[in-house]
């Protein structure tokens, strides 16, 4: 699935050049806010942590 969008955003790149600088201006955009960039980065790491389970009696 993650080829699948890639692939896609290339091919709409090389449709429309002048994607290229909006693309480069929503990365920064992303990348200027460190909490949403902290708060991501959570939310990837969470979901690939394993559930902890709680103590049986």
């Amino acid at each position: 699935m993650r080829w699948i969008l890639l692939g896609a955003l290339l091919a709409l790149l090389l449709l429309f050049p002048q994607l290229l600088a909006l693309v480069a201006v929503l990365v920064v955009a992303v990348l200027s806010k460190p909490v949403l960039v902290a708060f991501s980065l959570g939310l990837l790491v969470r979901a690939r942590m394993p559930r902890l389970r709680r103590w049986t009696r």
